[in-house]
């Protein structure tokens, strides 16, 4: 028996860490690495022994003949990344070692005080970050971010029907109460306190911001209600504080959602999922009840493009064709569409549509009582025509001519884009912040990783190098003496943060958090059920932490 990486592969490269036999690859010291999807495990090198399984923090491995009718696919896709090559070779044999987190080269002199760092933000991207330093180094760790509970987009952003990836947020809390750590959770650098303030109570800020708002489409109608971007519908679904609970309706049966990557596939698996089977993940009860409600029954998946150049991973698009209870279809009315299809290989993402049905999306409605989606390229968004106060449809040209397809939402889901830090340089053409691997370009002790840094691109896991990356040059610039030295300490920051913002969240507060969710969860057979707005979130966090000091 072999193991195989499915769908959920985080790319972090937990698991070539921890096989004695060197079967995972591409590995981070590989050309291939971060350019794959995923990572393969060869089936004619791999020992059974199950220490990758162990080490995944996505649980995305598992014994090939345990996988289910919907992953065994994956097996044959691990198996094809090694065909024509030979077995990866045993460095002086099996690597039979003592398994644990791989260990990054750090070296700073053994007189060399520890050093206080900011990292600002408590997605994926911090947190591996905060975890190198950590792991690594004696450095004392400060985690801010501008919302009251910590997680970014492993909260935030992951589809509540992806339990398996949110499972990486557990590797991540496990640090929130760490003795080197201390957490001030609602603090909005630029808005509560600024970069300088920062800076001054720290030798170096690590900046992980991420890339917050949206592309937009530059079409007229884009500002009608009932046009929305899928950043703010993910954060709906997702109970995050700063969405609209009641915000979107779903009273018209066709959705289109205009992009063609991974994003997109989850706004329209969402839309059209069986609402009991939500039922049994952490998504925000106001969607829960909006999708019980709902008359959604078709969403057209709109690319420029044709297949061969989709955006999606192909384990994505391999997972919409399991959906209970939905149709996954192709619109075939253009030619370009059915060649590129019909000529794709086993192993291209054009390649997994093959077999689906082929349809016409017409103007009207779908009528046929079933619930799809349909994946409609070649296809570029013109106008978005209004009526009785809303999106009545979303004109198309496709190659033939120009189309209305009846629609009463929109959902853009064209890619994010990165805001300015004030009192960091930005790039207005990349969204990004100017560095030089890591480094703020003209601002010695600041520091940038994950999207703010490189893009929104790569998903969880290629935070992780990228945050090596900026790690390693952080202390390398301290071994230098190019950190400038802090003027106050963690005691005067706390103090700081604590009179801008009296509703300043801590590790405890968190932790009270995280308490109340799971407890409301068990109540409904809910892993947990999320606080929704910031007024909860501090008021919970509170209650709890007064709780604790007087028991």
């Amino acid at each position: 028996m072999t193991y195989a990486i499915t769908q959920t592969c985080c790319n972090d490269a937990t698991c070539v860490a921890v096989c004695p036999v060197n079967c995972i690859h591409p590995t981070p010291e590989e050309r291939a690495f971060g350019s794959t999807e995923m990572l393969h495990i060869d089936p004619r090198a791999c020992i059974d022994c199950g220490a990758c399984a162990d080490a995944c923090p996505v649980d995305a491995i598992f014994p090939v003949d345990s996988l289910s009718d919907g992953q065994r696919e994956y097996a044959d896709i691990n198996a094809a990344y090694y065909e024509g090559g030979e077995p990866a070779p045993e460095a002086d044999g099996p690597n039979f070692h003592v398994w644990g987190d791989p260990v990054f080269e750090r070296s700073l002199p053994s007189d060399f005080g520890p050093l206080r760092v900011a990292v600002v933000g408590t997605g994926p991207a911090g947190m591996y970050a905060a975890q190198d330093l950590l792991l690594h180094t004696a450095a004392e760790v400060t985690l801010i971010d501008r919302l009251p509970v910590a997680g970014g987009l492993v909260r935030y952003g992951v589809a509540p029907d992806h339990p398996a990836t949110k499972k990486v947020g557990d590797t991540f809390s496990r640090f929130h109460s760490h003795p080197r750590v201390r957490m001030h959770l609602g603090i909005e650098v630029g808005r509560d306190v600024t970069a300088e303030e920062v800076a001054a109570h720290h030798d170096a800020v690590i900046y992980a911001v991420g890339a917050s708002t949206d592309r937009r489409l530059g079409v007229p109608g884009e500002e009608l209600p009932g046009c929305l971007s899928a950043t703010a519908f993910v954060a709906w679904y997702n109970a995050h504080p700063e969405a609209v609970a009641q915000g979107v309706d779903l009273s018209a049966e066709r959705v289109v959602v205009v992009g063609n990557g991974n994003v997109a596939l989850d706004v329209a698996r969402i839309l059209v999922a069986d609402p009991e089977a939500l039922a049994a993940t952490d998504i925000a009860a106001h969607a829960l009840d909006a999708l019980r409600a709902s008359r959604v029954r078709e969403v057209v998946v709109l690319g420029r493009r044709g297949p061969e150049d989709a955006a999606y991973t192909r384990s994505e698009l391999l997972a919409l064709k399991h959906v209970p209870g939905v149709e996954l279809v192709v619109d075939d009315h253009d030619p370009r569409t059915a060649a590129a299809i019909d000529a794709a290989g086993a192993g291209d993402r054009a390649g997994v549509l093959q077999g689906l049905a082929r349809v016409r999306t017409d103007a009207a409605s779908p009528s046929d009582g079933g619930r799809r989606i349909v994946l409609r390229f070649h296809s570029e968004v013109v106008e978005i025509p209004g009526g009785g106060g809303g999106v009545r449809s979303v004109r198309v040209t496709d190659g033939g001519g120009t189309v209305d397809l009846s629609a009463g939402l929109l959902l853009r889901a064209i890619g994010y884009r990165g805001l300015p830090v004030p009192g960091l340089p930005f790039d207005e053409d990349s969204g990004t912040v100017p560095h030089q691997g890591g480094r703020v370009a003209g601002l010695p002790g600041s520091y940038v990783v994950g999207w703010i840094k490189r893009g929104p691109s790569g998903g969880i896991g290629a935070n992780r190098t990228c945050a090596a990356e900026t790690v390693g040059t952080l202390l390398a610039d301290a071994v230098a003496g190019e950190l400038p030295a802090p003027k106050g300490d963690a005691r005067a920051f706390r103090r700081l943060a604590r009179q801008r913002n009296r509703r300043v969240v801590d590790a405890r507060g968190l932790a009270a958090i995280d308490r109340a969710e799971r407890d409301r969860g068990r109540r409904d057979g809910r892993p947990r059920v999320k606080l929704a707005t910031v007024e909860e979130l501090v008021a919970t966090a509170r209650s709890g932490r007064l709780l604790r000091l007087t028991c």
